[in-house]
């Protein structure tokens, strides 16, 4: 089940987020200020399998992608990217999704499910 991260450091000029968590996702909503319009969402999942993340903005971009998380065996941990990724099994992360999203607020949860239903890579 999410739950909402409540120590969320702001970034001046960038709006506010919201960060909620479990074991498989991370989401985070971008708000063009403190309890304003939804912006953005960035929904991360397989957090402990192979994580992707898909992120969209109100400004009209869907973008799904792999988290490289940095990791070389024999090496320093490196900063985790994104990279291009096409699989997609949106039935199950929407399933997933609506079974963890109790805690989420309805716009959001609304918002984030009716992406999973319409995205297509």
């Amino acid at each position: 089940m999410l739950k909402e991260n409540k120590n969320v450091s702001q970034v001046e000029g960038e709006g506010f987020r919201r960060w909620f968590m479990d074991d498989f996702f991370d989401l985070i909503v971008w708000y063009n200020n403190e309890g304003g319009e939804i912006v953005g969402f960035q929904l991360c999942y397989d957090k402990t399998g192979n994580e992707r993340a898909l992120t969209w903005r109100k400004s009209g971009s869907t973008d799904h992608m792999r988290v490289d998380a940095g990791e070389t065996p024999f090496q320093a941990k490196m900063t985790p990217v994104l990279v291009a990724d096409g699989i997609f099994d949106s039935g199950l992360v929407l399933e997933k999704f609506l079974a963890a999203s109790e805690p989420v607020g309805r716009d959001e949860r609304d918002l984030v499910a009716g992406v999973l239903k319409d995205y297509s890579p």
